[in-house]
């Protein structure tokens, strides 16, 4: 039987959906151990690793030299700002709030691909985004209204710039998708990541005074590099055959792994809010997708 390829990517996109969520649960246990921008070199450089043998038997990709550097640029948006600004983030707030939060990053895709003119708002996509902030709504005004400190604010604007970021690039990479490979394309942005976030991580003392971190803690650190660097591939190529919208979309998936994963690993509570937030996410889902 032949699965249409939106399907496949649609797909894709959920598997990304529950890496993040994931991740961001391994992040909060080890962000208090490590610099923010030292875990995002170890995060990506674990990653590059694992997809780079795949881009040798790829075999040489010409980039026009306008198209490499815009690549570039959105690597280091995608990976170095994106996952400085979460690890930022987690070190105020829960796991489960971070991943909600980081929820907001379909309604931000669909707004600014409509500001662009590169995908029409339809009321359908509109109610199925707009449940998905009601849900987040429900859980951060139980928190954050009523004993939210100054740091925890912190913590939400830090992830909400996160997820601008991401809405950005999920924009800005359809072009090139379309003139590129995924996977060459994907190594060259996620290489300049690396490299800017190799100097920032320098200044932290990664390379003059490595972190002393437990076996646990770099066990996670190496799940988090090896996961993302397959995540990243297969968003990349979700992105190639479905919508900016469909495909984020798919994020709502991360607050309802990173609330059970939290819950039993971290000992985070699932209070009313969280359970209404996870429910209006998986409504959102289901409505911007059937």
């Amino acid at each position: 039987m032949n699965v249409p390829r939106s399907t496949l990517a649609l797909a894709a996109a959920a598997a990304t959906g529950i890496q993040v969520g994931a991740a961001i649960v391994g992040t909060r246990y080890v962000v208090h151990d490590i610099g923010p921008f030292s875990l995002a070199l170890l995060r990506y450089a674990i990653g590059l690793a694992c997809i780079a043998p795949f881009v040798l038997m790829h075999g040489r990709v010409h980039f026009m030299r306008r198209d490499l550097f815009a690549v570039l640029a959105l690597g280091i948006g995608q990976f170095a700002i994106l996952v400085v600004l979460l690890n930022l983030g987690l070190q105020f707030i829960s796991s489960t709030r971070a991943a909600l939060l980081f929820a907001t990053l379909p309604l931000i895709t669909m707004v600014v691909a409509a500001l662009l003119g590169s995908e029409p708002l339809t009321g359908r996509k509109t109610v199925g985004v707009a449940m998905t902030i009601a849900g987040v709504a429900a859980t951060m005004g139980e928190n954050l209204l009523v004993d939210g400190g100054r740091y925890e604010w912190l913590g939400v604007v830090a992830v909400l710039g996160s997820a601008l970021c991401g809405a950005l690039c999920s924009v800005f990479y359809r072009p090139y998708l379309a003139r590129y490979p995924t996977l060459p394309l994907a190594a060259s942005a996620m290489l300049a990541s690396v490299v800017f976030l190799a100097v920032a991580a320098g200044l932290e003392g990664i390379f003059t005074q490595p972190p002393s971190l437990s076996a646990t803690a770099w066990t996670i650190i190496f799940f988090i590099g090896v996961s993302s660097g397959v995540a990243y591939m297969l968003w990349l190529w979700a992105l190639k055959h479905a919508s900016p919208t469909h495909v984020t979309v798919f994020l709502s998936l991360s607050p309802l792994t990173a609330a059970l994963l939290g819950v039993s690993l971290l000992g985070e509570s699932l209070t009313p809010g969280v359970v209404l937030g996870m429910l209006g996410v998986a409504g959102g889902l289901w409505v911007s997708t059937r």
